[in-house]
């Protein structure tokens, strides 16, 4: 994986980390000011970064000298808290280097973590080293060896990183305070590069590092789900007999019970063969990916069968000879055809996930799980995402065909189910190359046509005139493929609303390896795989691309097989366990009670012609509850780098 992608991939999980992270005890000097910065200081203690910083600054422009600097630097300190990297680094600029004193320390810590925060990890180490071999006090010694640690994640040397957290904990004097530098150094390693988390593990001699290490290479490689990360979870437990790590994801133990409970033998059913045999070969591959990722290392005794529904006389026959030979879980049919056709059986012995949704009006038997890449999925977070960023009043233009029809049902069924108001929609030809009539009514500039010619020849004259479009519109909802959105979005543009924000679907990526430039702007939600991996499929679409480059514009079906391979686990157990939330290649899957599995998806923009992710607030809130950092001792975690202000 590029260095550019690995980047990208950090900056969606980190930009809100820090953030998160911020409720720290911040720099002591109680011995300063008065009754309002009294009332600064209680606003960083209680988390209200934003607030304590603007509070700071405003003290700091009622005096001057040293009183100013010490005033400003609290502020930036702040506004690190807060995230707010842009305001730290014109204030610091502002001031000049302190002759020395405490002051002069502050100056140093809050350059280096702004550094940190631009994917300067050596310009950090150089103000952080020299301050590491001076006589500091309990307070600023463990500040400053955090970041030092916080920049060797960021050099990718996660062994020096643990030795230093490991390090700093001997200088901590409570418990709450050691458990918050355990979760800090887990929060690390958890972006952390597998390989590298390898290379440090065979190296270090420290068994309480290699552990940390060792845990780490294994969840990031797993996402901490199915049966790879349940078997090594329980051969890590057992050679790391009282390890610290184990207090930290909490109770995280597997049973080998639980182990067991997984089908010994899955059968495949695809198309391999006719005119779906790409597609079907996609999804294999992706199945067979997840599956050798799963259990490699591992004495798997599961038997993976992948038979051809193209060449086993159809669905049904298939079906009926994977069971005989053996088969506890069956995975396919892909073709929503051969679905249907699997669901008209009156019994299935054998559960079934299916890869793709039956009609509306097919009911499934038991056991019938139905797994779909489904673009009303994606329109429903294309609502989602538009309440999210206030957008409450929309329009939306989709194509004139079934697919259409599905994306603006899906859209505005949730749209206005979370408050929203849909005020027009308009359907266009797929195939044209002029969209003006569409833009031109759903943005009531024809009406504004028709008031001026009215008013001129009202006064029988010509008049200076600018068409313009409605007010109250917040945003626009396009449902169209990368061809027809380019074109759409340059029309927009020129009919005065090209400033909205524009919300798609994956449709609008087309992977076809053109320049995507004229669809700047344009928000699209898609699957993780495609624009922002999770760490322990970083490497795979790449990999995936490598091998099987005739494949590219169907990596999301790779995705696809390698989330299916996933969900084989979790609903060989849901009858009794029930199905959490996973977190999958694409996107965040649950199940509904209709036994249908449905995505929250990733978001991406597209910038400079290629697609940027954007981050997901609701993900990173959940990952934060689960941890439960120890906001007391808690600071901003400095793995950024030059992409994060991009």
């Amino acid at each position: 994986m590029t260095d550019i992608r690995k980047f990208i991939r950090r900056i969606v999980s980190l930009t809100i980390l820090a953030s998160l992270l911020s409720a720290c005890a911040t720099t002591d000097f109680s011995g300063f000011g008065g009754q309002n910065e009294q009332r600064a200081r209680a606003m960083a203690a209680s988390g209200r970064h934003e607030d304590a910083a603007g509070a700071y600054i405003g003290l700091a422009t009622d005096v001057g000298g040293v009183e100013r600097d010490r005033l400003t630097l609290l502020a930036i300190e702040q506004w690190l808290f807060a995230g707010d990297g842009r305001r730290a680094r014109n204030a610091l600029r502002s001031l000049p280097t302190p002759a020395g004193g405490e002051l002069l320390w502050l100056w140093n810590v809050d350059a280096a973590a702004l550094s940190l925060w631009e994917g300067k990890p050596d310009e950090a180490l150089s103000l952080l080293e020299p301050l590491s071999r001076q006589a500091l006090s309990g307070d600023y010694r463990t500040r400053v060896e955090a970041l030092r640690a916080d920049a060797w994640f960021q050099k990718d040397d996660p062994l020096r990183a643990v030795n230093l957290y490991m390090q700093r904990e001997t200088w901590l004097d409570d418990l709450r305070a050691v458990d918050a530098n355990r979760q800090r150094l887990w929060a690390g390693l958890a972006i952390a590069n597998v390989q590298d988390l390898r290379d440090a593990a065979s190296v270090s001699f420290d068994p309480v590092a290699r552990g940390w290490l060792t845990l780490a290479a294994l969840a990031n490689s797993t996402g901490q789900q199915g049966i790879g990360w349940g078997n090594g979870l329980i051969r890590w437990q057992e050679e790391n007999i009282d390890h610290p790590a184990i207090g930290v994801l909490g109770d995280f133990s597997v049973s080998p019970e639980t182990l067991l409970n997984y089908p010994r033998q899955v059968a495949l059913l695809l198309p391999l063969s006719g005119n779906s045999a790409t597609a079907g070969n996609a999804v294999r591959n992706g199945f067979l990916g997840a599956y050798f990722s799963a259990t490699s290392g591992t004495e798997s005794e599961q038997d993976i069968r992948v038979y051809d529904v193209n060449a086993e006389g159809g669905v049904a026959s298939a079906y009926s000879e994977a069971v005989l030979n053996g088969a506890e879980f069956v995975v396919g049919p892909l073709l929503r055809r051969h679905v249907a056709e699997l669901a008209s059986e009156l019994v299935l012995p054998v559960p079934v996930l299916c890869l793709n949704y039956l009609g509306d009006n097919q009911s499934a038997p038991p056991g019938f799980f139905q797994f779909a890449l489904s673009p009303e999925d994606e329109a429903a977070s294309a609502a989602q995402r538009a309440i999210e960023n206030n957008g409450l009043r929309g329009v939306a233009l989709v194509p004139a065909n079934d697919w259409g029809r599905r994306m603006i049902s899906s859209f505005t069924t949730e749209f206005e189910g979370l408050g929203g108001t849909l005020l027009e929609y308009r359907s266009y030809e797929p195939n044209a190359q002029d969209f003006a009539f569409e833009i031109e009514n759903i943005m009531a500039l024809s009406q504004s046509v028709q008031r001026y010619q009215r008013l001129r020849a009202n006064i029988g004259g010509p008049l200076q005139f600018d068409p313009r479009r409605r007010q109250d519109v917040d945003f626009v909802f396009l449902a169209a493929d990368a061809k027809a959105g380019r074109l759409i979005k340059s029309q927009l543009k020129f009919h005065y609303s090209g400033e909205l924000p524009v919300y798609a679907t994956s449709f609008i990526n087309s992977l076809d390896g053109r320049s995507n430039t004229d669809l700047n702007d344009i928000m699209f939600a898609d699957a993780p795989w495609v624009i922002s991996p999770p760490a322990w499929i970083a490497d795979y679409p790449d990999i995936y691309g490598e091998f099987w480059p005739a494949e590219k514009r169907q990596t999301r079906l790779h995705a696809m097989g390698y989330d299916a391979y996933h969900l084989v686990g979790e609903l060989f157990n849901s009858r009794e366990y029930g199905m959490g939330e996973v977190s999958g290649a694409t996107g965040r899957l649950f199940l509904t009670i209709d036994g249908r599995i449905h995505r929250k998806l990733a978001w991406a923009q597209f910038e400079r012609g290629q697609a940027v992710p954007l981050p997901d607030t609701d993900e990173f809130e959940g990952l934060f509850e689960e941890q439960e950092l120890d906001r007391d001792d808690a600071e901003p975690i400095f793995w950024q780098d030059e992409l994060r202000n991009r």
